[in-house]
């Protein structure tokens, strides 16, 4: 059995690697990045923890029975449907760009001009060369997270067996802590939920989206009074977010949800990676008191 299980988040899909060599490949991974954050935490000669991964990223491409195919790859914004074109301009918003005064409907914002914005806000004056890259990437980021969400939420009995997986891999390992990054914390929130006999002493998600207003609509189960609930397995809920992440938005949840410590921090330009936030030293201050 491992002490921790991770959720991952989105960009974790595995070509060519069955469900169980995917899983054993990112916890291998994983587990070097969680110990210098337990490093940095003082706790000194740390090594990783046993841990596993819960991997669900192979449930959400297009390829199980009667699923309409989709292109592996995006060219960019232009790719999205009209709801989508209105999630990513309101997540946009959300943190922090400008709506243009003239504009009607949301979902005609210009969106590459958004996110340039949003960019130069954040990281100050830049290079031509290094400020047109990092909107690329921030770009290929939404296009991922907005592409995972729809294929969790809405095609046909995906979120049922991404859920069971996830519940699987708790149930068989039965760890201390659960440790959710991005769309992951997403999914174990719902999960937990689902599965109420699943027991955690410590829930930590990171970088997570549940404040994003396209995907809170879509929780199950929803926000009542604007209020998330908690998990009835969770004994404590700690929340980490970079300053800078844009899936982030907003960065504190527990001015939604009963989280029990919600910490910021600024790592600079890896603001939204796993192994970044595994090896900050505030996940594991997070992690430690629950490792025996």
């Amino acid at each position: 059995m491992a002490q921790v299980v991770l959720i991952h988040g989105i960009f974790n899909y595995v070509r060519g690697a069955t469900p169980h060599e995917a899983a054993l490949e990112a916890a291998a991974d994983c587990r070097p990045r969680l110990a210098a954050g337990l490093a940095r935490a003082g706790l000194a000669g740390a090594v990783g923890p046993d841990l596993a991964m819960a991997y669900y990223a192979d449930l959400l491409r297009p390829d199980l029975p009667d699923e309409a195919q989709a292109e592996e790859e995006d060219d960019g914004f232009e790719k999205l449907t009209a709801r989508e074109r209105e999630d990513a301009a309101e997540w946009l918003v959300t943190a922090g760009a400008p709506v243009p005064e003239q504009l009607q409907n949301i979902g005609l914002a210009p969106l590459r001009q958004l996110l340039g914005w949003l960019v130069d806000d954040r990281e100050g004056p830049m290079g031509r060369r290094l400020r047109d890259k990092m909107v690329r990437r921030l770009e290929r980021m939404m296009l991922a997270m907005l592409r995972e969400v729809e294929a969790y939420t809405t095609w046909s009995g995906r979120r049922r067996l991404v859920q069971e997986r996830v519940a699987q891999t708790i149930r068989r390992e039965q760890p201390q802590v659960i440790v959710a990054h991005s769309l992951g914390s997403v999914v174990a929130y719902e999960t937990l939920h689902a599965h109420p006999d699943l027991r955690v002493r410590q829930l930590v998600t990171l970088g997570s989206p549940l404040r994003l207003p396209s995907l809170a609509r879509r929780l199950e189960p929803g926000l009542r009074a604007g209020r998330g609930a908690r998990p009835a397995g969770v004994e404590h809920w700690t929340n980490i977010a970079d300053v800078g992440d844009l899936v982030a938005i907003p960065p504190k949840l527990s001015e939604v949800f009963p989280v029990d410590q919600d910490e910021v921090f600024d790592n600079g330009l890896d603001f939204h990676g796993l192994g970044a936030y595994l090896a900050n030293g505030l996940t594991g201050l997070a992690v430690v008191p629950y490792l025996s």
